[in-house]
């Protein structure tokens, strides 16, 4: 159909998770949706996340699980759309899921299944669409006027949901914040979230042959302390603890990393220092073997337990259980799996997403200043902001106040 030849209730910026679910709930609720995306094939992130499963929530999810200026912001649309909430439609749907680490759920049928889901219950509502869509200029009379490819669109309710900076090659851009920044609505600072962290060449030159080596550890940042899998790559860190503990980090902060989070690695010395064991082969008893190869030979001699120090041991198992190194950078957006950062909550209402000082503009989804944890988290937002979203063009939500 000729989608330019009307007038909208709505019209929203990107077809991913969040936009869909924000299209989906307006259009149940009556009003003219319209869809668009610069993409010719929408919802890559729901398509590439999980390892192609898509971990579409967490049982667990609440405030405490995002990062933001504003922590509370994302409490209402959290208590409004919860993971149940989104598990219902799956059932609905006949799509099966499975919970991996407690409180994280995978769909059975994999990511194209929630993709499937999604268009359905748009389609279902009378959502249209118009992809592949570059918006060219948008304009603000009575009604926003939006001049693209594929014709000029005009509608009550403009909601951005173009996502952040993280995967271009999925085609992530900073369309979002340019918006923002056109109609003077202030973006927080931008930084990857959830991403590998990196260190300079030579410094990490003796850890280079531990790429591929895997451990659970616990890292310390300030008073941020996450148990999780680390793992080491060619140039430095990634695995979830370090995904986790990423989007806390600014340059210059040194990481402290326990190897051996569950073990008293000084009282283990003190118990076997009659031990004729090699240092390398004791310690490989409780690390992978490359690492324990490669503790030894940076940080002490390998030679009998009962030959060492007893002040080399204690040093030893002090660096073991608290490794102090300071990254010099992340791998950037491209290997970043959210964006940490985005338009400022104290511009919009977290009942409604609606920019507080121009009615009828919303944002919602990785955009806004609201970062999830590694678990689910992330896409818990983007329905539950969507939702809000839309619940509030269909005249069901709250359109004022807010924090």
């Amino acid at each position: 159909m000729n989608t330019s030849a009307r007038n909208w209730d709505a019209v929203i910026i990107g077809a991913g998770a969040a936009g869909m679910m924000c299209a989906l709930t307006a259009a149940q609720q009556g009003r003219s949706v319209l869809l668009l995306d610069h993409a010719k094939k929408p919802a890559e992130k729901i398509r590439i996340s999980g390892g192609g499963r898509c971990n579409f929530t967490n049982l667990n999810a609440g405030p405490e699980n995002f990062l933001s200026r504003n922590p509370h912001f994302c409490r209402s649309a959290l208590a409004r759309f919860t993971p149940q909430h989104f598990i219902s439609m799956l059932q609905r749907h006949g799509i099966g899921y499975h919970e991996k680490t407690p409180g994280q759920l995978f769909c059975d049928d994999g990511a194209e299944a929630i993709i499937a889901m999604l268009k359905s219950e748009c389609e279902a509502a009378g959502v249209c669409w118009s992809v592949p869509c570059e918006v060219t200029r948008i304009e603000r009379g009575g009604r926003f006027r939006l001049v693209t490819s594929r014709g000029t669109y005009q509608t009550a309710a403009l909601v951005v949901a173009s996502g952040g900076l993280s995967i271009p090659k999925i085609g992530a851009t900073p369309f979002g914040y340019k918006i923002a920044g056109q109609f003077g609505v202030p973006v927080t600072q931008l930084k990857p979230g959830l991403v590998p962290l990196s260190f300079h060449p030579a410094e990490w030159a003796p850890y280079a042959d531990l790429a591929g080596v895997s451990l659970e550890v616990g890292v310390s940042l300030d008073k941020q302390h996450i148990r999780g899998n680390l793992l080491f790559t060619h140039r430095g860190l990634s695995g979830p603890a370090i995904l986790q503990i990423s989007s806390c980090w600014e340059p210059g902060q040194p990481l402290a990393i326990d190897f051996l989070p569950d073990c008293d690695l000084p009282e283990l010395f003190v118990q076997q220092r009659a031990s004729k064991m090699l240092l390398a082969n004791f310690l490989a008893q409780y690390l992978p073997g490359r690492l324990a190869d490669i503790i030894t030979a940076q940080w002490a001699q390998n030679k009998p337990v009962n030959l060492c120090a007893e002040k080399d041991l204690k040093r030893l198992a002090e660096r073991v259980k608290n490794w102090q190194i300071t990254p010099t950078g992340t791998l950037g957006y491209a290997k970043a799996e959210v964006t940490c950062g985005g338009v400022d909550t104290r511009a919009l209402s977290s009942k409604s997403m609606e920019c507080k000082e121009i009615p009828g503009l919303y944002f919602i989804g990785e955009v806004v200043d609201v970062t999830g944890q590694l678990g689910g988290y992330n896409f818990q937002w983007a329905w539950a902001s969507g939702h809000a979203a839309g619940m509030a063009i269909g005249g069901a939500g709250d359109h004022g106040g807010g924090n």
